[in-house]
């Protein structure tokens, strides 16, 4: 039994969800979205409410259940209120500089390195109030996936090291710091 896939969405203010052949088109004031649907589900649109069944009970369509309903549901955040991921950039000399929609980034080392965002999402640079070292990468976009790949590559340039913690990381990441050889002396 999918727990998740038995739950309803409750549509926001202005947010449209259109049935299609296989797809669910979903429409709101940041923009709209097409998701797949699985083989096997069935979207039920009543008012404000939006519900999945599955036509079977084999184990694939189980399966996909739930995760059609969560496609469905990611995407009815992103238009009615998007998603934003923030990167903090931690080390001497690393910073990041935008180059028309893309960032390049000086990570430590001997060239630049230049991240293209997906499509349909903005990177922006907000400005840091005072002198703490550490640079604010933000992510912003309607497609939850996209965000996230985007903010994947840009922490895949130099990943947090457990020793000075320099590195990119998410904001609120918790980095497990290791001992040196010298103290273990």
């Amino acid at each position: 039994m999918s727990r998740i896939g038995n739950k309803h969405i409750v549509l926001p203010a202005g947010v449209t969800v259109e049935l299609g052949e296989g797809v669910v088109t979903v429409k709101g004031p940041k923009g709209s979205l097409v998701v797949p649907v699985n083989k096997g589900i069935d979207v039920h649109v009543e008012g404000t409410n939006v519900s999945f069944t599955r036509q079977n009970e084999q184990k694939q369509t189980k399966q996909n259940h739930g995760t059609t309903r969560a496609n469905v549901h990611n995407a009815v955040v992103g238009v009615s209120e998007g998603y934003k991921k923030v990167l903090e950039m931690r080390g001497i000399g690393y910073k990041a500089v935008m180059k028309g929609n893309d960032v390049e980034l000086f990570a430590g080392y001997s060239h630049t390195i230049i991240i293209k965002p997906e499509e349909g999402v903005k990177i922006t640079l907000p400005e840091v109030k005072g002198n703490t070292g550490v640079v604010l990468i933000q992510v912003e976009g309607i497609d939850k996936q996209k965000v996230g790949q985007t903010a994947a590559l840009i922490r895949d340039v130099r990943r947090p090291e457990p020793y000075l913690g320099k590195g990119i990381r998410y904001q609120g990441e918790y980095v497990a710091t290791k001992e040196g050889k010298r103290a273990a002396k």
